[in-house]
């Protein structure tokens, strides 16, 4: 259900693969409306969140200040995919609505800790997601109105939550009062680990969900909302936080330490069909970033966006951002 009742493409709170994954399946159908499938799908496109050698943070206080104010936390180390993942599903369909219930298996397999092979890498650490969903049709409300939930809590498995095109590494910009600008930077990898560690999971929970009122056969109108929270384990808070010889907390200027984050969502949207096939929309959203990081810092700049570094600094705060998209759809 990555579209519950939006055409926002970046919602969190589930999994969304719109242009489809390469994969094997097997679908039982026990009647009644009753299926069950089970899969093995291509990981390399839309299922990789990333897994981060914190080691690289710590390389230099300049690459220290980057991690913290680009969301980098760690350099990339996926070596490749050595497994698909392997997903089960039972799905229950019915007049009333939908009932799914759906597991995932992901590999996480890392490259060496250095450029050779002598250097050694983690071992392959297994990751998992479970989700579930509901659409509830026919109710009181009115004709076609419908009710779209899902909600989903992953271990080592982030794509299952932040999916593909929502991201699971965001950098925002906004304004201060106490210094030239302020900035949130997070992110969500499928696994952390340092040089000669082993990998460390992610662990997410989210949610997504809308409601669809149909005014006449023409118009209709919803409201959506979506919700992730990452949560790293103690050795990468540790590594990165703790008090004095944490990589981020012995930052100048650092004053609370936390890579944990959470994201919040909500929107509306209206959609107007004049003629069958042609349909005009106005979507509008609202992302709220829920850092945890707190203090003002002086990173580099940042060309990509034109924010300058040093001597302009940056309060480390949660971010906002509106949205609004408009659509004009013509099927044939």
């Amino acid at each position: 259900q990555n579209y519950p009742g939006n055409n926002f493409d970046g919602l969190v709170g589930g999994s969304g693969t719109v242009t489809g994954v390469n994969q094997f399946t097997y679908t039982a159908d026990f009647g009644q409306g009753v299926t069950a499938a089970f899969s093995a799908e291509d990981v390399s496109n839309y299922y990789q969140a990333g897994n981060l050698n914190l080691s690289s943070a710590a390389a230099s206080p300049a690459a220290a200040i980057a991690g913290l104010t680009n969301g980098a936390v760690g350099a990339n180390g996926i070596g490749g995919t050595r497994s698909p993942n392997l997903v089960g599903m039972v799905r229950v369909d019915q007049a009333w609505g939908l009932f799914q219930a759906s597991v995932a298996a992901h590999d996480n397999h890392v490259a060496y800790y250095g450029a050779t092979e002598p250097t050694g890498h983690p071992d392959d650490k297994w990751g998992w997601a479970v989700q579930l969903a509901l659409s509830i049709k026919n109710i009181p409300t009115g004709a076609g109105d419908v009710i779209n939930i899902s909600g989903v809590y992953t271990d080592g498995a982030t794509r299952y939550n932040f999916q593909n095109l929502a991201g699971s590494t965001f950098i925002m910009y906004g304004s201060s009062n106490l210094a030239y600008g302020s900035l949130a930077a997070v992110t969500a990898p499928d696994t952390t680990y340092v040089t000669g560690s082993n990998q460390e999971s992610v662990k997410t929970w989210g949610f997504r969900g809308a409601y669809t009122h149909n005014w006449d056969p023409y118009w209709n109108t919803a409201i959506y909302g979506a919700y992730a929270a990452a949560q790293f384990g103690g050795g990468t808070k540790a590594f990165l936080c703790a008090p004095g010889t944490g990589v981020f907390s012995s930052i100048a200027g650092v004053t609370s330490c936390n890579p944990d984050f959470n994201i919040g969502q909500v929107g509306l949207i209206t959609r107007w069909t004049p003629v069958k096939n042609l349909t005009f929309s106005a979507d509008l959203t609202w992302t709220h970033i829920d850092q945890k990081y707190a203090g003002i810092v002086t990173p580099g700049a940042n060309f990509a966006v034109a924010k300058p570094g040093a001597p302009a600094n940056y309060q480390l705060k949660d971010q906002d951002s509106v949205n609004l998209l408009l659509r004009a759809q013509r099927n044939w």
